[in-house]
């Protein structure tokens, strides 16, 4: 898979996705390891972020992300177990 330029900017923890690392038992460590072991991406419904397919403890996550393109950071927005 070829990943966008994006894909190697540096990573930015967003207050709400701060806020769903402790509701959803995840942290960091776990996002950074989910993104390095991410299978695909795909448009997210919001325009300018992508929805970054991974895995989590063995179970389906997705993550998103929006680029930053002035500061070129990568902001994480959120992330979630998929059903």
């Amino acid at each position: 898979m070829t990943w966008p330029e994006w894909w190697l900017w540096e990573l930015e923890i967003s207050p709400h996705i701060e806020k769903r690392m402790h509701d959803r038992g995840f942290g960091e460590v776990d996002l950074r390891a989910m993104l390095q072991d991410a299978s695909g991406y795909r448009p997210d419904l919001v325009e300018g972020r992508w929805v970054i397919e991974t895995r989590h403890a063995g179970a389906p996550w997705e993550v998103i992300l929006e680029p930053d393109m002035d500061d070129k950071r990568l902001v994480a927005v959120t992330a979630y177990p998929v059903d």
